[in-house]
């Protein structure tokens, strides 16, 4: 039988999550983030706001082919922060707009100072495919650049 000492196992755990480490900031770097399943994908692109005047970010749900939105449920964006209070939100709640072959979400907000300011929330969105009903709950992550 073959023992792991404490410290083999560290450096196998300190690889096993650098190396994951790269794709996931492959997928968060750039200006448009998108999250993918096989109903849908989620279109969010970064805004730049000027200090202290009311701006709008686009949330885009895309539902794929052999699926449809789910219209009598809620579907909105929850739990709108701001991980550093760069940012306020005129609601904490915004609900969908009904779009062709989607969703949009238009969340308002405000920089409260300058420089990049990451903010998240969830996505509560039900859907329809030809064998699956769900409702679901995704992140929403961002940025908001406050320019002066």
């Amino acid at each position: 039988m073959k023992y792991w000492t404490s410290s083999k196992l560290m450096r196998l755990l300190a690889f096993a999550i650098l190396a994951g480490f790269p794709a996931s900031l492959a997928t968060l770097s750039g200006s448009r983030a998108a999250a993918e399943d096989g109903a849908y994908v989620v279109e969010i692109a970064d805004v730049t706001a000027k200090v202290g005047e009311p701006a709008v970010l686009h949330a885009t749900l895309r539902i794929r082919d052999g699926y449809r939105v789910l219209q009598t449920y809620n579907n909105r964006v929850i739990e709108l922060s701001s991980f550093d209070d760069g940012v306020t939100f005129d609601q904490r709640v915004v609900k969908a707009t009904l779009q062709d072959k989607g969703l949009d979400f238009a969340i308002s907000l405000k920089a409260t100072k300058p420089g990049k300011h990451p903010i998240n929330g969830y996505f509560r969105v039900g859907y329809i495919g030809t064998d699956e009903f769900a409702m679901v709950s995704l992140p929403l992550m961002a940025n908001v650049n406050g320019t002066e």
